[in-house]
């Protein structure tokens, strides 16, 4: 059976995500494929809408492979990840600027590689089973796929949280954040993407939208801001240990757990992403970052930790954000030179109307 299955329903074109035992990660395999059947559905008058979904009812897409990421930093030399990425952040380009209708559906597990195909979408729907996060600190790795650009979006502070944290958060505050458009329940996908066959988009969504159950983020948002704000991560972790909220000490108990590097590299990334512009030159940063962190020592570390070895205790070098300098973080922001992902001077301002 493929990894990803390309049906057609009427006038809707449908990309399922088909690794349910690996929680449908992305191999760079189905980045391709997946880039190839877009472009396809482009040029296709008889397919007026495109949806994504993922198998199985644990989650659309856990992320990218990286496992595969693990071995080809520990036993090579990173280039087919850097392959991988260049791809990958160039379908995550392509989506949100699809001509079509590009429908994604959040359902349960949706992280890092998995928001990259989903979140940049025209129309994105969230159930009660939905849990979206981008937890790229926890294994000494920076949020990519425009994971900055999308964060780094919401008014206050509520973005860098989810950034430095890697909280996963539900429908409502997906919602709230502006990661997702609508909500549904799960018992109503089957019809809703029935519908999609033949209905244009818009109905098929009255026919199916609910209120999303309250979420957790609008009653933090005052100390999330408060403490967020800052322009250094120590400082927010002196704010947040000042709190007298348990949410915002545990919070701080959190970060700690993260990787110091990939902690301040992230703040820095988001800071960055606001007054870069454009997506694809939000794109474009994160290829640095991300082909940056090959070479430190915490990615392969944490994935060992989290996912290979599965001890949940890394050992992150430097060890304390006071170790990991200015100069440090500047590294990963250096140009590639001719390796650079070159996204922005493709970008395009059309807008797509549907």
């Amino acid at each position: 059976m493929s990894d990803v299955q390309f049906l057609t329903s009427g006038h809707s074109a449908h990309i399922v995500l088909n690794r349910p035992k690996a929680l449908n990660s992305l191999t760079h395999e189905m980045v391709l494929r997946i880039d190839e059947a877009l472009t396809d559905w482009e040029r296709d008058p008889a397919v007026k809408l495109v949806v994504i979904s993922g198998e199985g009812d644990r989650g659309l897409c856990a992320g990218g492979d990286i496992r595969a990421i693990h071995d080809d930093v520990r036993n090579g030399d990173g280039t087919a990840s850097a392959a991988f990425w260049r791809d990958e952040y160039r379908l995550n380009a392509r989506i949100a600027r699809y001509p079509k209708p590009y429908v994604a559906v959040m359902d349960g597990i949706v992280m890092g590689g998995g928001v990259g195909v989903s979140a940049h979408g025209s129309v994105r729907i969230v159930t009660e089973r939905s849990r979206i996060a981008m937890p790229e600190t926890g294994i000494g790795f920076v949020p990519d796929v425009g994971g900055t650009y999308l964060l780094a979006l919401p008014a206050g502070e509520l973005g860098t949280h989810l950034a430095l944290t890697g909280a996963p958060i539900a429908a409502a505050d997906a919602l709230l954040c502006g990661l997702a458009d609508h909500y549904m329940p799960s018992a109503s996908l089957r019809a809703f993407i029935d519908d999609l066959a033949h209905l244009p988009v818009r109905e098929a969504l009255e026919r199916h939208v609910r209120d999303a159950p309250p979420g957790e983020l609008v009653g933090r948002r005052g100390w999330i801001d408060q403490c967020f704000s800052a322009d250094t991560v120590e400082e927010i972790l002196q704010r947040l240990l000042a709190q007298d909220t348990p949410e915002a000490k545990e919070t701080a108990e959190t970060l700690l757990t993260k990787s110091p590097t990939a902690l301040k590299v992230t703040l820095a990334a988001l800071r960055r992403a606001r007054r870069l512009g454009p997506l694809e030159r939000v794109l474009d940063q994160e290829y640095r970052v991300s082909c940056a962190c090959l070479h430190s020592p915490d990615l392969v570390e944490g994935i060992r930790a989290q996912v290979i070895d599965k001890d949940r205790d890394p050992t992150w070098s430097p060890a304390s954000l006071a170790e990991v300098t200015a100069a440090d973080v500047e590294r990963f922001f250096v140009s590639l030179g001719e390796r650079e992902l070159g996204l922005a001077t493709s970008h395009t301002t059309e807008e797509v109307a549907w």
